[in-house]
């Protein structure tokens, strides 16, 4: 999909007129045309209402209400627009299944066998582990890579296909832009009601996750692209609750940057008591696996039970952060899911599938 505009506060509606989306025509020809465009239809549902959502296929003319398309999108794409007969979506081309290009597109470590962690020592880490934990205090769980090496490829060759068709980089970490957020601005204690500390044995366990994958031990999760929702996640083996799906991922900027911009996927990092010092994720550049996980319909009976992750941010050495935790066990197959509106409730989302 993503079809979303910030993850957990969506932004004011795209106001603009329809001409103005025909981004590519000169303004003489937008001001000739503009009547023709007046009397425009959804090719979807044949309704003119809502013109500020009816989007203009670059290549047809065709219009189409946002809301309409499958994938949903929430706000005018930047750049050309394509509708889904113009598209060449149908005919995605797959990243090769090529270890070597597949190290350096996710920039893998190379190192001996004897670095790699061993499956027996990580049972015996989730043993240890487990003898302490409580109902009070139950500690995240490290994602299980699948053993065959051949699976862990395709895992990562279905993300760079996403990522690539995209045009997206891809970056496992927080990344601060000059012109943009510098790091020191993203100070968990500025959180306006406060921010969750992550203990000690949680933040070993992220660290683990980390450097499993700079080692190519993949977690168990498969990027695939549907007709209805875009690319969307899928677990390729049993994930138990608790478990690091991922942290969400990308370019850090002030909220107050971001006010008018018109992309689909930002994510709340701080929500500080001076808004002028609140700091959003934003992945359109830079990001991994995190940005292609949809979220539920809020406005539907059965959109809570298809909730299977969570979004938690957490306050890691001072830093916030932002974790996709699995909420409940997922079966192998299953889509993962979380709530968008998990803080500010205003994310629209009743045209999610």
């Amino acid at each position: 999909m993503e079809s979303r505009r910030k993850r957990t506060q969506a932004l004011k509606p795209v106001s603009s007129k329809v001409e103005s989306r025909k981004r590519f025509k000169s303004k003489r020809k937008e001001e000739e045309e503009a009547e023709d465009y007046s009397d425009l239809c959804c090719e979807k549902c044949g309704s003119g209402q809502h013109p500020a959502d009816l989007l203009l296929c670059d290549e047809c003319d065709r219009g189409f209400h946002l809301f309409c398309l499958r994938p949903v999108l929430v706000a005018v794409p930047k750049g050309r627009w394509f509708c889904p007969s113009c598209s060449n979506h149908k005919n995605l081309p797959k990243f090769p299944l090529l270890q070597t290009k597949i190290v350096d597109f996710f920039r893998i470590q190379r190192c001996s066998q004897s670095e790699s962690l061993s499956p027996d020592s990580r049972k015996k880490r989730k043993r240890s582990g487990g003898l302490v934990m409580s109902k009070k205090s139950r500690k995240l769980l490290p994602f299980n890579p699948i053993e065959d090496p051949t699976r862990r490829l395709e895992q990562m060759a279905s993300l760079a296909t996403a990522l690539t068709a995209t045009g997206t980089e891809f970056s496992n970490e927080l990344t601060y832009v000059a012109g943009m957020a510098p790091r020191s601005a993203n100070c968990a204690h500025l959180e306006r009601d406060g921010m969750q500390v992550m203990s000690k044995d949680d933040a070993e366990t992220l660290n683990l996750c980390k450097n499993m994958m700079g080692r190519g031990e993949w977690p168990p999760l498969m990027v695939v692209f549907d007709q209805l929702e875009g690319f969307t996640v899928e677990a390729d083996r049993h994930i138990r609750d608790l478990t690091i799906i991922t942290e969400y991922v990308g370019d850090v900027d002030f909220l107050k940057n971001r006010e008018n911009d018109d992309g689909d996927s930002m994510m709340t990092l701080l929500t500080a008591a001076n808004s002028s010092k609140s700091l959003v994720i934003c992945p359109d550049k830079r990001s991994n696996i995190a940005r292609f996980v949809n979220g539920i319909n809020n406005h539907v009976p059965g959109g809570k039970k298809k909730q299977n992750v969570k979004c938690v941010r957490y306050n890691v050495n001072g830093e916030c952060r932002v974790l996709l935790i699995a909420n409940r066990d997922i079966r192998k197959g299953e889509r993962l899911y979380y709530d968008y509106n998990g803080y500010e409730n205003e994310y629209p989302t009743e045209h999610f599938v």
